[in-house]
């Protein structure tokens, strides 16, 4: 699976699954960098067919929805949507 990295501040292992169409993914990629976060992220619709199943199973496991985005903190925290205050929350910011 293609992962991008972003560098920023360390707040754990943050993880966003995106779509590269979605506009609250991008809002979503703008809060982070923004906040300076270092953080993963992949846009599942620009995965090969392969890549993009095993993405859906990874997001299942904590989004059973599989809507996007999902942000996945430390393999435990999961925040579904655009959440600015949940995200800011989250990430102790």
């Amino acid at each position: 699976m293609t992962i991008r990295h972003v560098s920023g501040r360390k707040k754990g292992k943050v993880m966003l699954y995106a779509l590269s169409t979605c506009v609250w993914c991008q809002k979503t990629k703008d809060l982070l960098n923004n906040l300076g976060v270092d953080y993963s992220f992949t846009d599942v619709d620009l995965l090969s067919e392969p890549e993009k199943s095993d993405a859906k199973e990874q997001i299942k496991k904590f989004n059973p929805a599989c809507t996007f985005p999902t942000l996945v903190i430390n393999d435990d925290k999961c925040i579904v949507g655009y959440q600015e205050s949940k995200i800011r929350e989250a990430l102790k910011l």
